[in-house]
C-alpha cells in the first residue's frame, strides 16, 4: 500500500499497454486516462485557507477518491460474503408454507418471511432469527443480503466461524490486509449479517472479537442481522444482553422442522436436527383403521368403543390429560397415534409422539461431550410442546434420575394444563405416587383402562400378551394372565352423564 506522499509525488500513472482484466483494473485505467477535473488525478485536495488556520495544508480525499474507496469496500464485502454461493437464496425461492406443515408452523414461517422482507426493504436496527438447523434462518438472512445487493447497496453476509478465520488470517506474514483494517471493514459494514452465531469455537479471543464487533454496532445502532440455533442465555452474556434489547431490534424464533428432512408435518426436531417423534412409524394408525374386534365379549367391546369415543373427543379438542392403560396390544398405542395423526391432518399444532424409553435416551444423550444441544434446552422443548403423547410409560428403566425427569416433565404440563396423552401397561396405582396423585384429579385427567386382551396379527391372544416378546427385551410371559386395568376415571361432567 502506497503512502499519501508517494501518491502526491507521482500522480501520473505509467502508460499500460496491456488490457485491464478485472473491473477494478478497468476502473483504475479509466481514472488514469481521464483524470478527475477537481484534483487532476492526485486524489486529494487541500483547503484554500490562510496560514495559521487549523485546516491549512490539510489533505482531504477528493470525491473521486471517496467513490473509489467506496467501490473497493463494496467489492471487498462481496468477496468476503461469498454471496455467489447463496444467489439462489432469495425471497422468491423461500417457501413460507414449508412442505405441508400444520397451520401453527406455517404461521410462524409467514411471520418470519414478512418480517425479513420488510427489513430488507428498509434495514433499521437489529433482526435476530432463531431456530433449529434447517428451519430457514440462513435462507432468510441471505435473501436480505441478496435483496440489498440487487438494489445497489452494500451488505456483508458472513458465517461467524468464517469471520473469525478472516480475522486470524490477517496475522499471517503474507496477508495484504492488516488486522485493524479488516476488523474496521466488518464492524462498519453498512449492513452486517452474521450467520450461525454460537457455532464458533468459543475461545476467549473469539468471544472478545465478536463482542467488539457487535458492541460497536450496538452503540452506533448499525443495521445488523443475526441468526443462531441457540437460546440467548447460552451465548456470551454481554452479547445476549444486546441481542435481547427490543428497543433496538426484533427477535423471532422459527419453530419449524428441518426443511431438508422432507417431513410433512409429522416431525418434531430438537435444535441439533434429531427427530424426537416417531409418529411417522404410525402413519397408518388412524381412527378409521381402528378395529372394535368381533372376537371380544360384549362388555370388552363396549369398553373399547368407549375408549375410541374418548380418543375422538380429545383429538377434536385437546384439553387436560387422557390416559389409556391396558395390556400390550390392546389398542392404546393405536388410539394415541390416531389422536396425533388427526391433529396433523387438521393442520393444527404438530404433536410430539415419543416412546418414554426413547425420550429418556434423547435426554441422556445431551451429556455426551459431542452433543450440540443441552439437557435444559431439550427438556424445555419437550415439556412445552403444544401436544405431547408419551407411549409406554412404565417400560423405562426406573432409575431415580429417570423418575425425577418424568415427574418434572409431567408436573410442568399438569400445572400448565397442557394437553397430554399417556399410554401405560400399569394402572395409576402402580405408578409413581406423585404421578398417580395428578392422574387422580378428575377435573384435569381422564383415565380409561382398556379391558380388551392383546390383539396381534388379526387374532386375540388369550390372557393379554402372554408369551409375546419384543426384540431386545425379556419375554413378558411372567405377567399375570388376564391382568386388566379396571380403573376408569372421568371428569365430573362425564360421570354425571353416566
Amino acid at each position: 500500500m502506497k503512502r499519501i506522499g508517494d501518491i502526491l509525488e507521482s500522480p501520473e500513472q505509467p502508460e499500460n499497454t496491456s488490457r485491464p482484466t478485472t473491473p477494478r483494473a478497468q476502473a483504475l485505467s479509466a481514472h488514469a486516462v481521464e483524470p478527475c477535473p477537481l484534483c487532476k488525478g492526485k486524489g486529494f485536495l487541500v483547503y484554500d485557507v490562510p496560514f495559521g488556520h487549523p485546516d491549512f495544508n490539510k489533505l482531504v480525499p477528493c470525491r473521486c477518491t471517496e467513490a473509489r474507496l467506496a467501490a473497493d469496500r463494496t467489492a471487498t464485502l462481496r468477496t468476503v460474503s461469498n454471496m455467489a454461493a447463496l444467489e439462489r437464496m432469495t425471497f422468491d425461492t423461500f417457501l413460507p408454507d414449508g412442505t405441508g406443515y400444520p397451520e401453527s408452523i406455517r404461521s410462524a414461517l409467514h411471520n418470519a418471511y414478512e418480517l425479513s422482507l420488510r427489513y430488507a426493504q428498509e434495514p433499521e436496527g437489529w433482526l435476530v432469527l432463531m431456530g433449529g438447523y434447517g428451519a430457514g434462518k440462513t435462507h432468510l438472512a441471505a435473501a436480505i443480503a441478496n435483496h440489498r445487493l440487487a438494489l445497489g447497496h452494500a451488505a456483508l453476509f458472513i458465517v461467524v466461524p468464517d469471520l473469525l478465520d478472516h480475522l486470524r488470517a490477517t496475522f499471517s506474514p503474507s496477508s495484504e490486509t492488516g488486522f485493524d483494517e479488516r476488523l474496521e471493514s466488518i464492524r462498519d459494514a453498512p449492513l452486517l449479517i452474521l450467520d450461525d452465531l454460537g457455532a464458533h469455537n468459543s475461545t476467549p479471543w473469539a468471544q472478545e472479537k465478536l463482542f467488539q464487533i457487535l458492541n460497536h454496532r450496538y452503540n452506533g445502532r448499525l443495521p445488523t442481522v443475526v441468526t443462531t440455533n441457540q437460546q440467548l442465555e447460552e451465548l456470551d452474556p454481554r452479547i445476549a444482553s444486546r441481542l435481547a434489547d427490543l428497543d433496538l431490534g426484533q427477535k423471532i424464533e422459527i419453530l419449524a422442522p428441518d426443511f431438508r428432512y422432507g417431513q410433512s408435518g409429522t416431525g418434531t426436531f430438537d435444535r441439533s436436527g434429531r427427530n424426537l417423534t416417531t409418529l411417522a412409524l404410525h402413519a397408518d394408525q388412524v381412527f378409521e383403521s381402528f378395529s372394535l374386534r368381533v372376537d371380544l365379549e360384549t362388555d370388552q367391546r363396549d369398553n373399547l368403543r368407549q375408549a375410541l369415543s374418548l380418543a375422538r373427543t380429545f383429538a377434536e379438542r385437546p384439553t387436560g390429560w387422557l390416559v389409556f392403560t391396558g395390556t400390550y396390544g390392546c389398542g392404546k398405542t393405536h388410539l394415541a397415534a390416531a389422536i396425533a395423526n388427526y391433529q396433523v391432518a387438521a393442520g393444527r399444532a404438530t404433536p410430539m409422539f415419543v416412546v418414554v424409553p426413547d425420550l429418556l435416551d434423547h435426554l441422556r444423550a445431551t451429556f455426551n461431550p459431542t452433543s450440540t444441544t443441552t439437557l435444559d434446552r431439550l427438556f424445555d422443548q419437550v415439556r412445552s410442546v403444544p401436544l405431547l403423547i408419551l407411549d409406554d410409560l412404565g417400560t423405562e428403566s426406573a432409575t431415580p434420575w429417570a423418575r425425577e425427569k418424568l415427574f418434572q416433565l409431567l408436573n410442568y404440563r399438569y400445572a400448565g394444563r397442557l394437553p397430554t396423552v399417556i399410554t401405560s401397561y400399569n394402572t395409576p396405582a402402580e405408578m409413581d405416587e406423585r404421578l398417580a396423585s395428578r392422574m387422580a384429579d378428575a377435573n384435569r385427567c381422564t383415565v380409561h383402562g382398556i379391558t380388551a386382551p392383546g390383539y396381534h396379527g388379526g387374532q386375540a391372544q388369550p390372557g393379554g400378551n402372554r408369551g409375546y416378546e419384543t426384540p431386545g427385551e425379556e419375554t413378558r410371559s411372567e405377567k399375570p394372565r388376564g391382568r386388566q386395568p379396571r380403573l376408569t376415571t372421568k371428569p365430573t361432567a362425564q360421570r354425571a352423564k353416566g
